[in-house]
Formats: C-alpha cells, sequence, structure tokens
C-alpha cells in the first residue's frame, strides 16, 4: 500500500468515499496487479476507515497490513458485500471506468445516497509523478532511443511493415524491457500520412517516408516516441519544408514548456508554427498526451485543456503533419516538467535521415 498517494488522493475528493474498479488506479495505489475481466473488483477509500480491496477468490494475492481484503466467490452477490461498508447517507465517488452492470445496482438497492464521477483525485494525483517513477520513465526512454537506433537496421529493400513490427517486442526484451508498451506503427510512403496506420503488407520502395511511432514498458511504465526517416534517397523541397515545420513545432513547444504554463497554450505554439508554414488542416490531432503505467493517462496538450502543467507533470509532445499525396510527419519526445522548463526524456536525433 502506498498510504502517501492514498492520503493525496483521499485529501482531494469532497465525496464521503471513493470505489475504484481501473486496475491501473489501484496498482498505482497498492502495488497489486489485477485482471478481474467481468468480474467486480474494487478498492473503497474513505478518511475514517482502512481501505477494503473487494477480489475474487480466483485471484491470488499477498496479504498487506494495510489493506483489508474481502474475498468473494462467483456465486456471491457483490452488492451485499459493499453494503455494510457503505452508508446510505454517502455520497459515493466512483470510477468512470466503473461499468454500469455494477453501477446501476449499487443506485437501485440505495447503497449510498447519490453516485459522482471520482476519478478526478486519482488522475491528478497520478499526473505528478515521483522520483521513483520518473526514475522508471527516464530508463524506459532510454531503452527507446537506443531501440530505435536498432529499429531503422531493419529498414532494406523488400521488407514489409508487418515484417519489420514483428521483431520489435524481441528487440525491446533483448534491451531490458518486458514488452512493447503499445502496438507498434511502423508505416511506408503514403502509410505515413495515417496517423494511427496498423502495419501491413506494404512493401518499402526507395523515396518512401518511414515512420515509427514505438515505446516500451520498463519496471511498469512506458515510453512512447515517433521519428519520421527517408529510404535510400532525401527529401524533395517540399517534403524538407514539412519535416523542417514539425521539426521547429516540436522544438518550439518543448522550450515553451514550465510549470504555470497552460497546456493548451503548449499545444498553440506547436499549431502556430505549422500553421504558419501554411500546413494548419494537416496537424490533425492533439499535441501531447500524458503517460505513466498506461501510454495514455488522463489530462493531454490540446486547446481543450486549459489547466497550468505542473511540476512532475509527464507527457509527449508530438507535432505532425500528415498530407498523403506528399508525406506525413511526425516527431515525438516525452517530456518532464520543471519549475523553470523541462527535461526531454528522447535523445535520439530530430534532423533529418536518410537510411538503407
Amino acid at each position: 500500500m502506498n498510504q502517501e498517494r492514498i492520503g493525496k488522493v483521499l485529501k482531494k475528493t469532497e465525496a464521503d468515499a471513493l470505489l475504484l474498479c481501473d486496475p491501473s488506479a489501484i496498482f498505482y495505489l497498492t502495488g497489486k496487479t489485477f485482471s478481474p475481466g467481468e468480474r467486480f473488483l474494487g478498492l473503497l477509500l474513505n478518511k475514517e476507515d482502512r481501505p477494503k480491496l473487494f477480489l475474487n477468490a480466483l485471484f491470488p494475492y499477498e496479504p498487506d497490513e494495510g489493506l483489508d481484503v474481502i474475498v468473494y466467490s462467483d456465486t456471491d452477490v457483490y452488492t451485499e458485500l459493499l453494503r455494510p461498508h457503505l452508508n446510505p447517507d454517502w455520497v459515493l465517488g466512483v470510477d468512470k471506468d466503473l461499468p454500469a452492470c455494477f453501477l446501476l445496482p449499487i443506485l437501485k438497492q440505495k447503497l449510498v445516497r447519490d453516485c459522482v464521477d471520482g476519478s478526478l483525485p486519482v488522475d491528478q494525483t497520478r499526473a505528478i509523478k515521483d522520483e521513483e517513477e520518473l526514475r522508471r520513465m527516464r530508463r524506459s526512454s532510454q531503452i527507446n532511443d537506443e531501440a530505435m537506433g536498432i529499429f531503422k537496421t531493419l529498414i532494406k529493400e523488400g521488407v514489409t511493415e508487418k515484417e519489420v513490427a514483428s521483431q520489435i517486442p524481441e528487440i525491446y526484451k533483448s534491451l531490458g524491457a518486458v514488452s512493447n508498451s503499445f502496438e507498434p506503427i511502423v508505416a511506408f510512403g503514403r502509410n505515413a500520412a495515417d496517423p494511427h496506420h496498423m502495419p501491413d503488407d506494404t512493401l518499402l520502395k526507395e523515396g518512401d517516408a518511414v515512420l515509427f511511432d514505438v515505446g516500451c514498458i520498463y519496471e511498469d511504465y512506458c515510453s512512447d516516441m515517433t521519428r519520421t526517416f527517408f529510404y535510400k534517397k532525401g527529401p524533395t523541397p517540399e517534403q524538407r519544408k514539412i519535416y523542417e515545420l514539425v521539426k521547429k513545432a516540436n522544438e518550439d513547444a518543448e522550450a515553451s514548456i514550465k510549470a504555470g504554463v497552460r497546456l493548451c497554450d503548449i499545444d498553440s505554439v506547436a499549431r502556430n508554427v505549422i500553421e504558419k508554414g501554411g500546413y494548419g488542416p494537416y496537424f490533425t490531432h492533439r499535441l501531447g498526451h500524458f503517460i505513466g503505467t498506461q501510454v495514455h493517462e488522463y489530462g493531454d496538450v490540446s486547446q481543450s485543456f486549459t489547466v497550468p502543467a505542473e511540476a512532475g507533470n509527464t507527457f509527449s509532445i508530438e507535432p505532425g503533419i500528415y498530407y498523403p499525396e506528399i508525406l506525413g510527419c511526425r516527431i515525438e519526445d516525452l517530456v518532464i516538467v520543471t519549475e523553470d522548463g523541462c527535461e526531454v526524456l528522447n535523445h535520439y536525433p530530430h534532423d533529418i535521415e536518410i537510411i538503407g
């Protein structure tokens, strides 16, 4: 149990108690990993009592003196297990991911007075990484940098996107990662203009752009990075213009980051570079997303997220221009916000690189 994190979460909540079901949130607070599938999993927190974990007997666990575990079987009714630990007068904060099949009976049986979204206190606490988390994220990104240098050597005449992508997990493992943190994006030529392209049987051709969007998991923490290369011959003048705009958007945005700067304003820095360059309509997504034990955590760097960045926030900076007839290009780094700037976690170069 991480009592410090639980204390921060409870301090932020206005509900009488919190019922969390997201396995990643439960891991963050307890250090315990569960994959409950369709079964009920819940961590009940309130300021007056010890944390209680409701866990199906199917899943083994190690006792923890800071946690009461209520074990139930498939024939037990979960609301009857919850009832003694709830109060009909309470407002219960529930996880945003709590399935309706579990939420509706709690309301119908009036186990509490009302239910509200209780995720924000956990999300806000998770968004500020402590030193141990940052150590793991630095190492995860360092492995990603090392891996990128290997990935580009896989780009050879006659290879397909699928053939390259299939080798990525083992390369990560050879470098000390547990696995990849998401399905890698490997995109050749026109496919690079699809931001979420999944590798297919497209054959590599001379002059293709080659985009890698990849990440790994190290000690439970994720990395995420994108680089765009050119195969055998350099970019055309317009491709070079697009590439240099994306590079400038990335680097100018990173230079603007420090605690207190609104996340939407960081997005604007990158977006303005691309708009002034004449390619605004081809930058089709937010600038970045928060990251930690999940690749996409609560919080993003977008026009709609107006809160200020805080020291310890960790997120991606990934501007892109997606012009199918000319070039798809994205350059992505992870950053840690500091009081007076940011620490860029990725050190693989941004410059145009011809491979093969």
